[in-house]
């Protein structure tokens, strides 16, 4: 019976299959995966989160970094690096695309381990035909598409090209028309205006 080849095949599949898998990140080499704070999938880093950065197998790159002020964090090889109002998969992707130049097939895993305390004030708040009505933590760079897709999308009674921004400017209110019809079906951005901390997207229903 011929069993050593077939020992040695399961053992390579078995090998591949660790090699796909990236290293759970440890912070400073030493923190437990179960610290990180478990945040939804969409959640967009802000200045002063902290992120666990794992490449798999090179330690010198596996460390906790903080958002800095403007934006970005620092790594080894690859420099400043923005993340604000990136997710953690999207940072990840970024990570491994510049890491690509001086590391074969880097494989990287971003995990969020602190965020700063929410302020409501520096929220954004998506209200209307939409899915589930939202509060949503700014991030820079939000515009109205994200905090709407972020709330589930737009309902099947939707007035969609009447959606408004209600914007405090000092002591009063402005309002700004969006035609998220638009947006949605035809991708034209033109009104797809970046949100400022405090705004408020409303989406009306039709009237039947």
């Amino acid at each position: 019976m011929k069993i050593k080849p077939l020992i040695a095949v399961f053992a390579l599949i078995g090998l591949s299959a660790c090699a796909e898998t990236p290293h759970k990140p440890m912070a400073g080499g030493s923190a437990k995966p179960s610290a990180a704070v478990k945040r939804p999938p969409h959640y967009r880093l802000s200045p002063a989160d902290v992120i666990d950065i794992s490449v798999w197998h090179n330690k010198h790159l596996t460390e906790t970094v903080p958002v800095r002020p403007d934006g970005r964090i620092s790594m080894p090889l690859i420099g400043s690096v923005e993340v604000a109002g990136q997710t953690a998969s999207g940072v990840a992707r970024t990570i491994r695309k510049k890491l690509a130049y001086y590391v074969r097939d880097p494989q990287v895993t971003v995990i969020v381990k602190h965020v700063v305390a929410d302020n409501y004030e520096d929220r954004v708040r998506v209200t209307g035909a939409v899915q589930h009505p939202a509060s949503l933590k700014y991030a820079p760079g939000m515009t109205v598409l994200d905090a709407v897709l972020d709330a589930g999308g737009i309902n099947t009674f939707a007035a969609a090209n009447d959606t408004e921004i209600h914007r405090k400017v000092g002591h009063k209110e402005e309002v700004i028309h969006v035609h998220l019809g638009s947006i949605l079906s035809a991708g034209r951005l033109g009104t797809d205006y970046q949100l400022h901390p405090g705004d408020i997207v409303t989406v009306p229903q039709r009237l039947f």
